[in-house]
């Protein structure tokens, strides 16, 4: 039932002490810690990175986005303010509950941003591309694999995943961080190898277009970008 457990880890966390923390680091404030900076720096870049992709093709506001797990709006909010369609959803309610409040201030026709609270797994539909960033930290690697499944099973075109990269180095980091957490010990972290999320998309008829390490002191992600074939 580790799947079950982790589900409600993470919803209680991000609705109870994790969202303020959370959404600390992905607003403009100066109340955050060096670390906090450092993650909500290295969260923005992979954001920038996507944005940056999705505009080199020329066609964003013709299309029909899915940001699973959309957080605050961070990457949501500019994609339907560039004039995309967008659906976003989350597992926490207080995170799609800010992520309102920030749409608001931000975008000028809010029928172009549709959020939601709900879990990932519930979610239906066809999009023309899904994007998926920082949440498959969550899953280990039988769910891991049942949720990229679920993922392009909703993409008509292609999907773009954001996932904490496996490394010896990054894990000695994590046993380390787990042995000091003590109370502030937030959610269960799974680290993934980018070849089996790759291999992963191939056998669901997808194909790697682009893909890109992001990496700053105290966050790590590797982007890939995959279209069907």
């Amino acid at each position: 039932m580790q799947a079950i457990d982790d589900k409600t880890i993470v919803k209680d966390y991000f609705n109870t002490k994790g969202f303020d923390r959370w959404r600390r680091i992905y607003g403009d404030g100066d109340d955050v810690s060096k670390v906090q900076l450092d993650i909500r720096n290295g969260h923005q870049q992979t954001i920038d990175k996507v944005l940056t992709w999705l505009r080199e093709d020329g066609n964003l506001a013709e299309l029909s986005i899915f940001d699973a797990g959309c957080g605050v709006g961070s990457l949501s909010i500019p994609l339907a303010k560039a004039g995309a369609a967008v659906y976003a959803s989350d597992i926490s309610e207080k995170m799609v509950g800010e992520a309102k409040e920030r749409a608001k201030i931000v975008l000028a026709d809010a029928s172009q941003l549709i959020l939601e609270t709900k879990d990932l797994e519930t979610v239906t539909g066809k999009y023309h591309t899904v994007i998926c960033l920082d949440v498959l930290i969550h899953y280990p690697p039988k769910e891991l694999e049942e949720m990229i499944e679920h993922l392009t099973s909703l993409a008509e075109s292609r999907i773009i995943l954001s996932f904490a990269p496996f490394t010896v180095c990054l894990m000695l980091w994590k046993k380390i961080g787990e042995l000091f957490s003590g109370s502030s010990k937030t959610t269960r972290a799974y680290m993934h190898h980018k070849f089996d999320i790759m291999d992963m998309l191939e056998q669901k008829g997808f194909e790697i277009k682009r893909k890109d390490k992001i990496g700053t002191r105290f966050y790590f992600a590797y982007l890939v970008e995959a279209v069907r074939k």
